[in-house]
């Protein structure tokens, strides 16, 4: 099909406004990986750009020796990885029933999901009510009030909707129960939807900040998050973390150290997210078109 020349001035200026917010996105990011990178000398005159000077990993090994952040690295990849086991299991066993058409009273149910999004207890309830069953300081305080996000859940439950009657008709007509159907026929046509909802779970619960901050109180419970935003605030609050001596914290800047842990936190991500994207737009289109 020709292409008219208005279309493709559309299509130039949508190109260069995408670049640019492109760029905006991917500089700072790549300031702090050189920062990070860099010797003290080139940090401290500021004289650090896009790429490193003096190209070094002391910054690494500063925080790596002499911080607790393997221990908090720990602790984010146990919280993301039981959250995402947790609440994918519980999204299926809420979604998968709600769109059988057999089900009695699923609309009146999808509506009391619905109108959790629009109207919640509050902060002080929830925490009250962590207290009282003994949840804080404790990942199930983070785990529990998140098992079902209605927004997912209704992505999924319209994903399993839009499967062909036909095909559950021909697996009962062969004997498959439902047990059957769902692992070996539901799942493995549903990749897409999972690992988009995993993908969604996955960067709410590796960013947990506030809620980290609510209700776990023991700094050895603290998730990468919490420790490399409490670094960056504050110098002083980095020298209290640090087992490295006053003589030798000189040797590494302090906006070294702190690139590097803000690299340390973002690659996870980075790395995981490669993997999933072939999956992403499918997975939320073919979740969010009914028909």
């Amino acid at each position: 099909m020709r292409v008219s020349p208005g279309e493709k001035l559309f299509y130039a200026v949508n190109y260069i406004v995408l670049g640019l917010a492109s760029l905006s996105c991917l500089l700072p990011i790549l300031n702090v990986l050189a920062m990070s990178l860099s010797n003290n000398q080139a940090v401290v005159s500021g004289k650090v750009g896009i790429w490193p000077l003096g190209f070094n990993i002391a910054s690494y090994q500063a925080l790596i020796q002499g911080s607790p952040i393997l221990n908090a690295f720990k602790n984010s990849i146990v919280l993301t990885a039981a959250g995402i086991f947790l609440c994918m299991l519980f999204t299926l066993l809420a979604a998968y029933p709600l769109s059988r058409k057999a089900f009695y009273s699923r609309k009146a149910l999808t509506l009391m999901v619905v109108f959790t999004m629009i109207f919640t207890g509050g902060l002080i309830p929830s925490y009250l009510l962590a207290n009282a069953l003994g949840l804080v300081n404790t990942y199930w305080a983070l785990w529990l009030p998140a098992l079902i996000s209605p927004f997912n859940m209704l992505i999924m439950k319209s994903y399993f909707e839009n499967l062909p009657e036909e095909m559950e008709e021909a697996a009962r007509m062969d004997g498959c129960g439902e047990l059957q159907f769902i692992s070996k026929i539901v799942l493995p046509l549903s990749v897409p939807m999972i690992a988009t909802i995993a993908l969604f779970y996955g960067i709410y619960y590796w960013n947990s900040f506030f809620q980290v901050l609510i209700y776990i109180n023991h700094t050895d419970k603290y998730n990468l998050t919490v420790l490399v935003q409490q670094m960056v605030r504050s110098s002083s609050i980095l020298q209290e973390f640090t087992t490295l001596q006053p003589d030798e914290m000189n040797l590494y800047p302090p906006e070294g150290v702190k690139s590097a842990g803000i690299i340390i936190l973002l690659m996870p991500m980075v790395v995981v997210y490669p993997f999933v994207q072939k999956y992403f737009v499918k997975g939320v289109m073919i979740g969010a078109i009914k028909g």
